[in-house]
């Protein structure tokens, strides 16, 4: 007996692909259009192909969790360290230089809007100001002394150097 309908066209070859493309942020309107098949058709094999929903799943966490380290970082301040090569009296030397990165005040904001919608969201019609009023004095002592730490070891790292 044959099945309804046309021959899919998926094939298990699609998983790496699909994994590499979702590393990217590729969403299952975009790997319609890199597999020049409709969305539903995307949504198909999501549901009926366990290898393809996993590789997608896998692409999108890893990329997710990569942006999540990077605006966590964005949000407590990082260094990085940079090194070139410069032509010095003739001779070629590598200079190395670490630079700081400060906390970035929006991307606080919006790690903890969404961490903590709760304590961290804007009222309707109401400011930032109302948002950080709710949260809790202990939320707010943890940052103070997050920011404290930050500059300490900022302010040693640069008497370092």
């Amino acid at each position: 007996m044959s099945t309804l309908g046309r021959p899919t066209l998926y094939a298990p070859e699609f998983c790496e692909p699909a994994h590499n493309y979702c590393l990217l942020g590729a969403t299952n309107e975009d790997l319609a259009g890199f597999f020049h098949v409709c969305t539903s058709t995307i949504d198909n094999w999501l549901a009926r192909h366990a290898d393809f929903a996993a590789a997608v799943k896998r692409g999108r966490a890893e990329a997710d969790a990569r942006v999540a380290r990077c605006l966590y970082d964005r949000a407590v301040g990082y260094e990085q360290r940079s090194e070139r090569e410069v032509v010095v009296q003739g001779q070629l030397r590598t200079l190395a230089q670490t630079i700081h990165h400060p906390p970035n005040v929006q991307a606080c904001i919006f790690w903890l809007r969404n961490r903590r919608p709760r304590d961290w969201r804007v009222a309707e019609g109401g400011s930032d100001a109302l948002a950080a009023a709710r949260a809790t004095a202990e939320d707010l002592a943890a940052l103070d002394a997050a920011g404290e730490r930050a500059r300490a070891v900022a302010l040693a790292r640069r008497a370092g150097d």
